[in-house]
């Protein structure tokens, strides 16, 4: 079996587990889904991550098209290892708390070294564009629900409402100790 499956390798193995797909469409329904919000995806890296997977054989091809003046595109396949490396990575990642290391507690335990309005203002800056991701993850949970697709399929985004509430809430309440002088700097 492989190495541990890398973010991108699991959600290109849930999509081949739908349908067998080439590279090109696997990108693109990853961009008409936005799981470029949950995961890192650039082209390049999803074409080296289908060879690694294939290398692996948790893939296979299954046929090769070309329209028009286009370059061909090898479609893929899920394979039953592939499926069994799926639901243990699926297992692991749902059930085993990983610190991934976000930059923010990073940022805010070296936040010292910067004048007290810059950061006041970086943290006002933050809750900002908090607001305008949760508007946008709140648009999104509302067009999912509007189109009745079960809840197992978007639960992504209500989570990240949650973590970006729970953010916005500890920033709002950091900014109010920063300004009243309950933390001095």
């Amino acid at each position: 079996m492989a190495a541990t499956l890398t973010p991108l390798a699991v959600a290109t193995l849930a999509l081949l587990d739908e349908t067998p797909r080439h590279p090109y469409e696997l990108h693109q329904v990853m961009r008409q889904r936005a799981t470029d919000r949950v995961v890192k995806v650039r082209p390049g890296s999803l074409y080296h991550t289908v060879d690694r997977l294939h290398r692996d054989g948790l893939i296979v091809p299954t046929g090769t098209d070309r329209a028009g003046n286009r370059p061909e595109r090898t479609t893929y396949a899920i394979t039953p290892a592939g499926l069994e490396a799926l639901s243990a990575a699926l297992a692991a990642m749902i059930s085993a708390p990983v610190n991934e290391f976000p930059t923010l507690p990073l940022a805010l335990s070296e936040a010292h070294h910067l004048p007290r309005e810059t950061v006041l203002d970086l943290l006002r800056d933050r809750l900002g564009r908090l607001g305008a991701e949760l508007d946008t993850l709140r648009s999104a949970v509302t067009h999912v629900t509007a189109k009745q697709l079960p809840a197992r399929y978007w639960a992504d985004m209500t989570y990240q409402i949650e973590v970006y509430e729970a953010e916005s809430r500890w920033i709002a309440a950091f900014v109010d100790r920063i300004e009243s002088g309950e933390v001095t700097w």
